[in-house]
C-alpha cells in the first residue's frame, strides 16, 4: 500500500515528540507541587526521587539488546505507552513509597524512548537539515507544553481538578497517541543498517565527555531549579504553570531558530555560547533573592539548553552512520552516570546550603565550555577533536 503524503519519519518524529511532551510536561509541571503537599518531601527525598528517576536513563545502554528482538520504531511505541502508564498512576500514590515506584515505571518508558528517539533522528535526519529538524522538535515540544501548562493554569483558577484527574489526563493522552502511532504509521527502514552490540570508539572521547557534562549540569536544572521556586518562593501550581507557560513560549518562538543558527555557526561556537550563558545563570541562581528574577532565570537556563543540540549534531558528523543505535544508549548511560548520584548528594548539601548547589552548576559550566573548546571549526570522520586526538583503527572498545 502506498503511504500518505502525511506518513513520513519527520511526520512521526512530531507526534512522538507530542506525546512524550503531553505526559512528561505533565508530570514535571505538578511534581514540587504535589511532593511537598501530599507527601510532605523536603531535599532529601526529591532528591532520591529524582536519582531513581535516571536509574533507567543509567541503563539505557540495554536499548541496543531489546533492538536484537523489535524494530526501533516499535520500540519508541512500547515506551511512551509506558510512559503513559506511569504518568496516569501517579496521581494515586501519593507516598515516599508509591513515588518512587511510580517515577520508576514513567521513567522506563520515557528513558527508553529518549533513547530511541535520538538514534532514529539522526538516521533519518540528512546532516544538513538536523539542526533545523531537531531545532523544530524542540519548538513542537514547547507548543505541546503550552497546551499542557494551559490546562494545568486553567485547572487551578477554575476547574479545581484533582491531581489524580490531571495526571490521567497526561498520561492517558500520551498512551492513545502511541496507539495512534502504531496504526497509522508505516514501518521506515533505515538506510544504514545499524550494529546490535555494545558500541565505544576512542575518536567519540570528546562525544562522551560533553554528554557527560551535559547530564551532570541538568540535573542542576531539572531537581533544583523547580524545587528552589516551591521551597523558598512559594510558586503554586498555577504559578509555576504560568511560568511553565512563559518559558515554553520563549522555546516555541526561538527554538526552531536555534537550530538553524546552529547549523549556520557551527557546534564549537554554539556551545561556547551556551556554557557561558550557563556558567552566568547558574551563578545568578546561587544569590537570587526575588521570586520574578528566579522565575526570568529559569527561563533563559531552559533557552540555554536548547543549545545542547549541537552535541547531537557533532556526533551525526564525526560519527560512522552504522553507529547511530548502539551509540545512542551508551551516550544515555554514559548522560545519566552523574544523574544517578548528584540529586542524592546535591539534596544533602541542599540542606546545608542551596547556594552551593547552584555553584557547583557554575563549576560544571566551566568544564563544560573548555571541552566545547576542543570541537574543531568543521568536524568531521577523522578530525573529531583539537587535541587529543587518537589514532584511528576502525575497532570499538566494546
Amino acid at each position: 500500500m502506498k503511504n500518505q503524503p502525511w506518513q513520513t519519519p519527520k511526520n512521526l518524529l512530531i507526534v512522538m515528540t507530542v506525546a512524550m511532551t503531553l505526559a512528561f510536561a505533565t508530570w514535571m509541571a505538578l511534581l514540587n507541587n504535589f511532593v511537598v503537599e501530599r507527601a510532605a518531601f523536603t531535599g532529601k527525598e526529591i532528591g532520591i526521587l529524582q536519582s531513581i528517576r535516571e536509574i533507567p536513563g543509567f541503563l539505557a545502554f540495554t536499548a541496543v539488546f531489546v533492538l536484537l528482538l523489535i524494530r526501533e520504531q516499535v520500540f519508541a511505541y512500547i515506551s511512551l505507552a509506558v510512559l503513559g502508564i506511569g504518568v496516569a498512576l501517579s496521581g494515586y500514590f501519593p507516598s515516599e513509597a508509591g513515588l518512587y515506584l511510580t517515577t520508576f515505571v514513567m521513567s522506563v518508558g520515557f528513558h527508553y524512548y529518549e533513547t530511541v528517539k535520538q538514534s532514529l533522528s539522526l538516521q533519518w535526519l540528512s546532516i544538513e537539515e538536523a539542526p533545523a529538524a531537531l531545532g523544530k522538535l524542540i519548538a513542537v515540544s514547547s507548543a505541546a507544553s503550552l497546551v499542557v501548562y494551559s490546562f494545568l493554569w486553567l485547572s487551578e483558577r477554575y476547574f479545581s481538578l484533582s491531581y489524580e484527574t490531571i495526571y490521567w489526563v497526561g498520561g492517558g493522552s500520551c498512551l492513545l497517541l502511541s496507539l495512534l502511532m502504531w496504526l497509522g504509521f508505516p514501518t521506515f527502514k533505515s538506510v544504514i543498517p545499524q550494529r546490535k552490540h555494545l558500541l565505544l570508539r576512542k575518536r567519540y572521547w570528546l562525544y562522551y565527555a560533553l554528554t557527560f557534562m551535559g547530564g551532570a549540569r541538568r540535573q542542576i536544572f531539572t531537581v533544583f531549579a523547580g524545587f528552589l521556586m516551591v521551597e523558598k518562593f512559594g510558586y503554586s501550581v498555577s504559578d509555576i504553570a504560568a511560568l511553565f507557560l512563559i518559558n515554553h513560549l520563549f522555546n516555541w518562538a526561538f527554538a526552531s531558530r536555534i537550530g538553524v543558527i546552529v547549523g549556520r555557526i557551527g557546534e564549537r561556537r554554539a556551545l561556547t555560547f551556551e556554557y557561558c550563558g550557563l556558567f552566568c545563570v547558574f551563578t545568578a541562581y546561587a544569590f537570587v533573592d526575588s521570586a520574578a528574577w528566579a522565575g526570568a532565570l529559569y527561563v533563559a537556563d531552559h533557552l540555554f539548553f536548547s543549545l545542547a543540540i549541537a552535541i547531537k549534531t557533532y556526533f551525526q558528523k564525526i560519527a560512522d552512520p552504522a553507529d547511530m543505535a548502539s551509540t545512542a544508549g551508551v551516550a544515555f548511560t554514559i548522560n545519566h552516570i552523574a544523574a544517578v548520584f548528584i540529586p542524592v548528594l546535591f539534596g544533602l548539601v541542599w540542606l546545608v546550603s542551596p547556594m552551593l548547589v547552584f555553584l557547583m552548576g557554575s563549576a560544571m559550566a566551566l568544564i563544560s565550555l573548555l571541552l566545547a573548546r576542543n570541537i574543531p571549526t568543521r568536524p568531521r570522520e577523522g578530525f573529531e577533536v583539537l587535541w587529543g586526538k587518537v589514532q584511528h583503527s576502525g575497532k570499538s572498545l566494546v
